[in-house]
């Protein structure tokens, strides 16, 4: 289902205010970069310094928060940040550890056995005590499924696909301690495909991931929180809202142009 206007224009509001809150609590780096300075303008390299630290922090600073709108329309309950728990078995440990050596060895990943694995332990033995455990997103849907996401960057580094596993199981087993009848799933969600139009590259993910049941990219993400033609429109929203700013962009980086 498509967004009407009014939902449109949320989005674009969120997607402005991030930007412009980004813009308030940002500091240009203080090196002197003299050579930089002189060919270039430190009004350019001050807009380069702000797309570098943008692109670190695009996740919390753009995507959850217009994430946690879009998808506040179309759910009962959906938070950014949400603290899922700090309580989990000894147990559900152990269980965890005996998934992810499963899948070193081999073993293809069934997230749903997975769950019930965790399940069935969620509750048993000793209960450690964890330092708070938050999700990027949380998305309880009108039937009471809850899905818990974790916002990744576009090309996740391969390296560390074994501890985004783990941090899936973790939380899926944080969740049931409270609650060991929920039904509740959790993602890898990973906002656009930076290789389109090719596809994504799925197989660096493949052995790790269920990728059916785990992981949402780019257009399986968005229209899973708006519905479908989700994303396409809200890479408009993005267009719209860009253009709209143009000016505040400009004007703010004007005042480095005779800076010293």
């Amino acid at each position: 289902m498509a967004l009407t206007r009014k939902q449109t224009r949320i989005v674009e509001s969120t997607i402005k205010e991030s930007l412009r809150n980004k813009f308030q609590s940002y500091k240009p780096e203080t090196n002197n970069m003299p050579f930089h300075y002189r060919l270039l303008g430190r009004d350019r390299m001050a807009l380069f310094s702000f797309i570098h630290s943008l692109n670190t922090t695009f996740g919390t600073s753009i995507f959850e928060p217009v994430a946690e709108t879009l998808a506040g329309l179309n759910f009962p309950i959906a938070q950014k940040q949400f603290v899922v728990g700090d309580t989990i078995s000894e147990q559900a440990q152990a269980e965890i550890q005996h998934i992810i050596n499963e899948l070193t060895m081999g073993k293809n990943p069934n997230k749903q056995n997975e769950i019930e694995r965790i399940r069935k332990v969620c509750n048993k033995g000793i209960m450690n005590k964890l330092r708070t455990v938050k999700v990027d997103l949380f998305v309880k849907s009108i039937d009471g499924i809850i899905h818990l996401f974790d916002l990744k960057t576009a090309k996740p580094n391969i390296s560390n696909f074994k501890d985004f596993k783990r941090t899936l199981l973790e939380w899926i087993a944080i969740y049931l301690a409270q609650n060991p009848n929920a039904d509740v799933y959790s993602y890898i969600a990973i906002p656009y495909n930076p290789y389109e139009p090719k596809p994504y590259e799925r197989w660096t993910l493949k052995g790790m991931l269920d990728l059916d049941n785990e992981l949402k990219v780019a257009e399986e993400f968005w229209d899973f929180l708006g519905g479908r033609g989700t994303y396409s429109e809200l890479l408009n929203c993005f267009e719209r809202a860009g253009i709209e700013l143009s000016p505040e962009i400009d004007q703010y980086f004007s005042k480095f142009r005779n800076s010293k």
